[in-house]
């Protein structure tokens, strides 16, 4: 996509962070994952209104601990709450727990629910399943001890953006053909979702200042071992059967490379009968490490996050319906 074109379709409040964005310096790797985690330490504020702390969990068998980062409300008194488990961003080949600290923060006060961050492995340095394996074993975790941490475990959502809404995907599919436990909701934000990264809306976004077409090409190398075969964990749209799962709440700005996998993805979900509702926003961008449209710039995104959140605090089933993120219809 032509640069002009790409600024043309920027929402005017972000093309200062657009200009600002330093892109992701993937080919120098481990010097970005280091810089990228010192930022991540940086940006995180505390917050008098939200209790933080970190625990170590066991991992899959064989496998190295998992840690967890646990946000609830400062004032939380008796009773346990929903949950909602988050995975963060990162094309699974960084971030880490800190990457979305302000966005699990927003949950706790927004909503007034418990907000565990997961801490799952990173490519290349471990390849696929091993993410989605650690988010399994902190899922299955939470069910069996979520009481000792003051979480209704019958109350779970799972979420995540970027790669980690891709795990939060291939969560929902796992944890149904392992017969695990079930969340109540599923809210895949943005999600990397195809490993072909061949679709129109891939190739169309090239600028490196923000998450594009060469960018997902690395993810996936880095992520996928070669001569393996690549299942529906490692790239949710392999899934053949679709039934069954969590109802879903999504959304994705309308310049994403991602845009089309979950536009089909959510398709294939409704065919299948699965309660899907969308938000498509604008364009991503990042603002202090966190993307923008996930900071609340477009208040229709928050308030789609709120009205997801809400329906799990009353553990409510809603019927949902998928929207096109430029004419607003139902599909």
């Amino acid at each position: 996509m032509d640069e002009k074109i790409m600024r043309s379709l920027i929402d005017k409040e972000l093309l200062a962070n657009y200009d600002a964005s330093p892109g992701f310096d993937l080919e120098h790797l481990e010097s970005f994952k280091k810089s990228s985690y010192e930022m991540e330490k940086q940006n995180v504020k505390d917050d008098a209104a939200v209790h933080v702390y970190e625990k170590m969990i066991d991992g899959p068998e064989g496998a190295p601990p998992v840690k967890l980062r646990i946000y609830e409300p400062a004032d939380r008194g008796e009773g346990l709450l929903p949950c909602a488990m988050f995975f963060h961003g990162g094309g699974f080949l960084f971030g880490s727990v800190l990457r979305q600290n302000d966005m699990c923060l927003r949950f706790v006060k927004n909503v007034g629910i418990v907000v565990v961050s997961v801490e799952y492995r990173l490519s290349p340095e471990y390849k696929a399943p091993a993410p989605i394996e650690d988010a399994y074993a902190a899922l299955v975790w939470l069910d069996k001890n979520g009481a000792s941490i003051g979480v209704d475990s019958s109350k779970i959502a799972i979420t995540g953006l970027s790669a980690g809404g891709g795990i939060t995907a291939a969560l929902a599919l796992m944890t149904r053909d392992r017969k695990g436990p079930m969340p109540v909701l599923q809210i895949p934000m943005y999600a990397m979702l195809d490993y072909r990264a061949d679709t129109y809306s891939q190739k169309a976004v090239t600028s490196k200042k923000v998450w594009c077409y060469d960018y997902s090409k690395i993810g996936w190398r880095e992520y996928l071992e070669e001569g393996r075969e690549i299942t529906c964990y490692d790239s949710p749209v392999l899934a053949e059967d679709l039934s069954g799962l969590p109802p879903v709440f999504s959304f994705i700005g309308t310049v994403d490379p991602l845009l089309d996998e979950n536009v089909e993805y959510w398709n294939r979900l409704i065919r299948a009968e699965v309660p899907v509702e969308d938000c498509c926003t604008g364009i991503p961008l990042r603002k202090n490490g966190i993307w923008a449209n996930v900071l609340c710039i477009k208040k229709s995104v928050w308030h789609g996050i709120k009205e997801a959140c809400y329906a799990l605090k009353e553990h409510k089933r809603k019927k949902y319906r998928i929207r096109c993120g430029f004419c607003h219809k139902n599909i």
